[in-house]
């Protein structure tokens, strides 16, 4: 045999290996076909490929077992069962970057399943790796190592630790510096990830200087990068007043607010969720975004989307009110309570309309005037509805509920309360009438409108527990009128005045002279 023919056995050899691989990685990238890729063996075919001599062979072998485990935990599993992570981060030190590229995904496809499948790349010394692709020259490759370690440090606190303690931190802010966008999206979001989980966490990352780079890139014209950064800050946000501070203190605000009119929705969403986790903290941080224009923003905002969009928005209001009364009177100023009337009647997700009852509440406890405001915004009935329907989640009646009573135990003003004396259970009746019986003893043109509008009747009429709570309502109610008139809108008095004509005998006058 010739040497050209042994040649070419092996030339035909190495093209049916490419030619496997190839075709191995468009299947897989098809859902349809990888059952039965599985039930067929290919992880086990796959595996020596990833050390075939070939690099190109290599890759693309990197590449179908990444389609793979990114199809489904099980297969992500059997990539880790078939011991295909410790050989893949071996090879990453000497292999090109295509190969860089592939197996970064391959980490990543395994990790974003569970904590336990990104423990295992750990263990096999995957985020060592990967903080190693973060320092190469090609954008491509830190934007895979970038994007695998992501997956790793969203799970949890103590996985976003081990990307921490690999060193990952520095370089992904440095790669917020570098030009191309989607690098900077990346690690922004890598950089959300790690900070949401713990304020340790959250501090190791300003403390290498995040917050400056990603204040630089809020005004930014791409829409995704914006939506990372806002979540960055978000994130980092949340944790406490120290944190929050310093994000304030980046002058993200009020530039931050331009953004509450941009076409996409979720940089809106996440403008308005930092927005959220800054007032939350304290009354001095929530004065400063009122102060920057915030609340009517805000309200702006509500008004021009719908659904999960507008949640942080809502919850924002209700933060602000909640600090004190001065604040919560800011909120009511911005004609936030129409705005938030308009999302209970639009909404049909429960859990929105549940932390819209709880903003309500937040800004109508502090004063009867405050109360008033939330009144004459007709959104008591609503509450009251919400409450009552059996077909609102048992967390939308508990809020509806507690924002119901806060509110009607500062409520003073009465043409509100009326309608409650026809509608409401006893459980929140009991507070309708306790208000009745704070504000009849000192006002005689209320307790005549009461009677005239059939209120004093209502309540002659409404059966309490002798001795309890409602009845004691009812009693000091009743004192603040003549015991003439009470006896009159009682039940059974026409009754009692009917059988008293039976029984009456007139005197005959016919014998007088």
């Amino acid at each position: 045999m010739s040497q050209r023919q042994i040649i070419q056995v092996f030339e035909q050899y190495q093209k049916a290996r490419m030619q496997f691989v190839q075709t191995v990685a468009d299947l897989s990238s098809r859902p349809q076909n990888v059952e039965m890729l599985q039930n067929a063996g290919v992880m086990s075919m796959l595996r020596p490929l990833m050390l075939d001599a070939v690099p190109s062979i290599q890759q693309s072998a990197a590449l179908a077992l990444g389609r793979l485990a990114d199809h489904s935990d099980d297969l992500a599993e059997a990539v880790v069962k078939e011991g295909i992570l410790p050989q893949l981060v071996h090879s990453l030190a000497t292999q090109n970057r295509f190969y860089k590229k592939a197996a970064a995904f391959v980490m990543r496809a395994v990790a974003k399943h569970s904590p336990e499948l990104s423990e295992a790349v750990v263990a096999s010394g995957g985020v060592d790796a990967l903080v190693l692709c973060l320092e190469e020259f090609d954008p491509g490759v830190k934007e895979a190592a970038a994007w695998a370690l992501g997956y790793i440090a969203r799970h949890n606190a103590a996985l976003s630790q081990s990307v921490v303690d690999a060193g990952a931190v520095p370089l992904l802010v440095m790669c917020l510096r570098e030009p191309e966008i989607s690098l900077k999206r990346i690690a922004a979001s890598t950089l959300s990830d790690i900070c949401k989980h713990t304020p340790e966490l959250a501090q190791t990352v300003v403390d290498t200087g995040a917050i400056a780079h990603l204040a630089q890139m809020i005004l930014n014209p791409d829409a995704k990068l914006k939506r990372q950064v806002f979540s960055a800050l978000s994130q980092i946000s949340k944790h406490c007043v120290s944190l929050a501070e310093m994000v304030v203190e980046a002058d993200v605000f009020p530039a931050a607010m331009v953004c509450l009119r941009d076409t996409d929705d979720y940089v809106r969403k996440n403008v308005s969720t930092l927005m959220r986790e800054v007032v939350k903290h304290t009354p001095e941080l929530a004065h400063f975004i009122v102060n920057c224009g915030g609340m009517a923003e805000v309200v702006d905002y509500l008004g021009d989307c719908r659904g999960n969009v507008r949640l942080p928005g809502i919850m924002m209001l209700g933060y602000v009110a909640a600090h004190n009364e001065g604040l919560a009177m800011a909120v009511i100023l911005s004609k936030a309570l129409s705005q938030l009337a308009l999302c209970l009647s639009e909404e049909t997700e429960d859990h929105i309309k549940a932390a819209t009852v709880w903003s309500v509440g937040q800004i109508g406890h502090h004063t009867p005037e405050h109360a008033k405001a939330v009144a004459t915004a007709a959104l008591l009935p609503k509450l009251l509805q919400l409450y009552m329907d059996t077909r609102s989640s048992e967390d939308l009646q508990v809020k509806s509920k507690k924002a119901l009573k806060m509110i009607l135990h500062k409520c003073t003003y009465l043409p509100a309360l009326e309608p409650f004396l026809y509608d409401a259970p006893s459980n929140i009746l009991k507070h309708v009438t306790c208000q009745y019986s704070k504000v009849l003893p000192h006002d005689s043109k209320a307790r005549r409108l009461f009677v005239t509008s059939g209120g004093l009747k209502k309540v002659q009429e409404i059966k309490a527990e002798p001795g309890s709570e409602l009845q004691e309502y009812i009693n000091a109610i009743n004192s603040c009128f003549p015991e003439e008139i009470v006896r009159y809108y009682s039940p059974g008095y026409s009754d009692v005045l009917l059988q008293r004509l039976d029984n009456y005998q007139p005197t005959d006058n016919s014998n007088t002279p």
